[in-house]
């Protein structure tokens, strides 16, 4: 499963019959540190979500149930869900997109763990 940011649709005329009538989207994977992924993913969306809003992506067998087409399918990425809020262990809340974004790591540099002790993000 991977949590991203749509940043793009993509239309095709030509396509695989199984394909018929999906919408594609482009998403973009999150980073923890706020840093833009240089990576992309194209997902089939059957719930609707639109540009800038943050998604799960589901790869493989759940994907094709998410699509709702059976195993006879030729794609295996899909939308599964459109995120409303997620929080992180260092406080941040990240929202259904960028601009509903909230909190940041300490000025410090070093994260919050769950119980409450101050954790280096540079351990390994």
């Amino acid at each position: 499963m991977l949590f991203g940011t749509v940043v793009g649709n993509v239309w095709s005329t030509k396509k695989d019959p199984t394909l018929a009538g999906l919408r594609f989207l482009v998403v973009q994977p999150f980073k923890t540190d706020g840093s833009a992924s240089g990576e992309t993913i194209v997902a089939v969306d059957p719930l609707g979500a639109g540009i800038g809003e943050r998604v799960l992506v589901v790869f493989g067998r759940a994907a094709r149930h998410a699509i709702g087409k059976g195993h006879d399918i030729g794609f295996q990425t899909a939308v599964a869900a459109i995120v409303d809020k997620m929080e992180l262990a260092d406080g941040r809340t990240v929202g259904g997109t960028a601009a509903e974004d909230s909190g940041g790591p300490p000025a410090d540099g070093r994260a919050r763990a769950r119980d409450g002790k101050q954790r280096n993000e540079d351990a390994g």
